[in-house]
């Protein structure tokens, strides 16, 4: 399917196929870790990585607005990659972002984004957004009745079969902490293997894909 429906206590949630999350009480749209300018930052310290001017990236992000049309979008942090990425273009493309979103866009502060400076767009600190904490990392919410929702870890889960290895981004929550991780959005970004205590979701061609089996690394030689 292309989304999953999950509920927290009163909060009715969306894990999306294009790696983001959709709040229906706000008509609120969260994405995590875009790390917009990476290929430029690479280039810089001599690493030839090929850019296409994070569209990539960005067109994925228009058109998931264009088809929710969401009265927020919420960036979970490390919208850039580094202050070196910033490009002129760049900059200029998202001093135009909520009006190529269609909707107001924040930005939670994430460490990537730590002395940069983005016109129109201040970084937020952690917040609070109906049941829900919104932070970058991995926070202690403020109230045990609160969800901790974030990103800066790039879940990813390790699938493997008697040929082929794969490694496909997830959503993944911890009912302990409790804890909603969203998949980084970037195109440019890697990932994490999810830790034993995680109930995961997998994101594969689009779709969403439960997966509550432990991770493969704790399994011998079974098949995935």
């Amino acid at each position: 399917m292309k989304w999953q429906e999950w509920v927290w206590r009163s909060e009715s949630l969306r894990f999306l196929g294009e790696r983001a999350l959709w709040r229906e009480q706000g008509r609120q749209l969260m994405v995590a870790d875009l790390h917009l300018g990476k290929a430029e930052v690479f280039q810089a310290h001599g690493i030839p990585l090929p850019t296409d001017g994070d569209r990539g990236t960005l067109n994925p992000l228009l058109q998931l607005c264009h088809a929710w049309s969401p009265e927020q979008l919420i960036v979970l942090g490390d919208l850039i990659h580094a202050r070196e990425g910033l490009t002129p273009e760049l900059r200029e493309t998202l001093r135009s972002l909520p009006d190529l979103c269609g909707c107001e866009v924040l930005l939670i502060g994430g460490n990537h984004d730590r002395h940069c400076w983005i016109e129109g767009l201040p970084q937020l600190p952690s917040q609070g957004v109906g049941q829900l904490w919104l932070s970058h990392a991995p926070e202690t919410q403020p109230a045990a009745d609160l969800l901790n929702v974030c990103g800066h870890l790039h879940p990813m889960i390790r699938l493997r079969g008697r040929a082929d290895r794969l490694r496909l981004p997830c959503f993944a929550f911890d009912p302990e902490a409790p804890r909603l991780v969203i998949p980084a959005f970037g195109q440019l970004t890697g990932g994490h293997d999810c830790g034993d205590r995680y109930q995961q979701w997998l994101v594969a061609d689009g779709a969403i894909l439960p997966w509550f089996e432990p991770p493969l690394q704790n399994q011998g030689r079974r098949s995935a």
